[in-house]
């Protein structure tokens, strides 16, 4: 007899089906869930979900923290007036200045501390420095107690019609702190410097305050700078300067005496969250902000400095 002779449930290698065509091994309905495999099932979609969360925020940290060399092609190369900012022989003359004499006025009239978060010093492209504003000496006390990787060219905004209308001025705080021009007043003629600088590799420092505390209390945050990051697509690093109002409140130009002690906190980085607002943003900035003043005030300054600042 031959394969094709044998009936259909003899057939080598075929399975007969009974009379009606259904398999007769076969369960004729799949078996019911068990709690234990449902919440095996919930365990492995919230792994899944958890995996594929942390993918994408390792993605986008990772945009900021490759090597300046793989990143280089990312950012424009800055030309004519932007070139200074990334001049290395400017950035050996800032080293001298902020590094070595400016340090050493700093530690003859403050006690300065510096507390950097281990994340900062991976960062290799360029990023918005965003801190409260004490005083006078803030901006050089964050550029020289910023890893020297990260604020090798780390420039701030300086008001165009006082540091940039004299030479001697606009001499000063282009060395001092690689600063540019920004207008006051409703001109518009430096409108946009700060973006472009970003697209160049340059991180810029800003005060989204605005203005010195007159209190010692911090502001709200304007939401320029955090604006600024998600158009440009940089990270934020946030500071905290513990001390410096108490230091040097506004209307002083000279520390107080006795050395009273300053401490400058660089907090993780941020990246602004998926279509989040530049309002959002902001607010979460200024939290982060002010966490890390709080959480070292009172080392800092002394309970006793709180309460103070509590019922002023």
């Amino acid at each position: 007899m031959t394969p094709q002779d044998m009936p259909p449930s003899t057939a080598p290698g075929v399975e007969g089906p009974d009379a009606d065509g259904a398999d007769p091994d076969a369960d004729p309905s799949p078996p019911a869930p068990t709690a234990r495999s449902r919440a095996a099932d919930a365990t492995a979609r919230a792994t899944d979900d958890l995996k594929d969360r942390s993918r994408r925020l390792l993605d986008s940290l990772s945009a900021h923290s490759l090597s300046a060399r793989s990143r280089g092609e990312g950012w424009e190369k800055p030309t004519g007036e932007l070139a200074k900012y990334r001049s290395g022989w400017r950035a050996a003359a800032r080293f001298v200045l902020q590094r070595v004499l400016f340090r050493g006025f700093v530690h003859s009239v403050v006690s300065p501390q510096v507390q950097t978060h281990r994340r900062v010093k991976s960062i290799r492209g360029p990023f918005v420095l965003v801190a409260n504003h004490t005083s006078h000496v803030d901006g050089p006390l964050l550029a020289m107690s910023l890893p020297w990787a990260q604020g090798r060219f780390l420039c701030t905004g300086a008001a165009a019609d006082y540091w940039f209308d004299h030479w001697y001025r606009r001499i000063f705080v282009r060395t001092l702190l690689n600063a540019f021009p920004i207008d006051r007043g409703g001109s518009r003629k430096h409108a946009g410097t700060s973006r472009r600088l970003l697209r160049s590799g340059v991180p810029i420092l800003v005060f989204p305050e605005g203005t010195r505390q007159t209190t010692g209390r911090m502001s709200d945050f304007k939401p320029g700078a955090a604006a600024l990051a998600i158009g440009v697509g940089v990270p934020v690093v946030p500071a905290a300067i513990i001390g410096g109002y108490e230091a040097m409140p506004k209307g002083r130009y000279w520390p107080l005496p006795g050395r009273p002690p300053v401490r400058v906190v660089f907090g993780e980085p941020m990246i602004s969250d998926l279509d989040e607002s530049a309002v959002d943003y902001s607010t979460r900035i200024h939290a982060r902000v002010r966490d890390l003043y709080d959480e070292h005030h009172d080392e800092v300054l002394g309970v006793g400095a709180r309460g103070e600042e509590d019922s002023a």
